[in-house]
């Protein structure tokens, strides 16, 4: 087991390589500790090359409201009247930090997304 910090797009493609050969090892095992420290060594690697942004806040509470099955009617019991609802969807309305907050207690999205500023 020889495992070399990954540097570059080289490595990093030489890591998955070998991340795919090994996969399936028994833990416990050389190559199965050998996966960990990789799988490890790729993620930093991956976190700190292709960092992954927050959503926009409006997008993120259209995405929650397909997943939940809502409607714009069923978010104006939270946010308040449907109209309100339709003005902050077309984003003509901010969110304001009490929507935020019942946004995040019903919808279960995170306030650090919520608070984001757009367009």
């Amino acid at each position: 087991m020889k495992i070399s910090p990954i540097r570059n797009e080289n490595d990093y493609q030489k890591a998955l390589e070998r991340l795919e050969d090994i996969f399936d090892c028994k833990k416990g095992t050389e190559e199965g500790d050998e996966l960990e420290i990789l799988s490890i060594l790729i993620d930093q690697y991956e976190n700190d090359n292709f960092p992954i942004g927050m959503p926009d806040p409006i997008e993120a509470i259209k995405f929650r409201m397909e997943q939940m099955g809502m409607k714009q009617k069923d978010l104006a019991e939270v946010v308040g009247f449907k109209s309100r609802v339709s003005e902050i969807l077309s984003k003509k309305r901010k969110l304001t930090l009490d929507m935020i907050r019942k946004l995040n207690a019903t919808l279960h999205i995170p306030t650090e997304v919520l608070i984001q500023d757009y367009k």
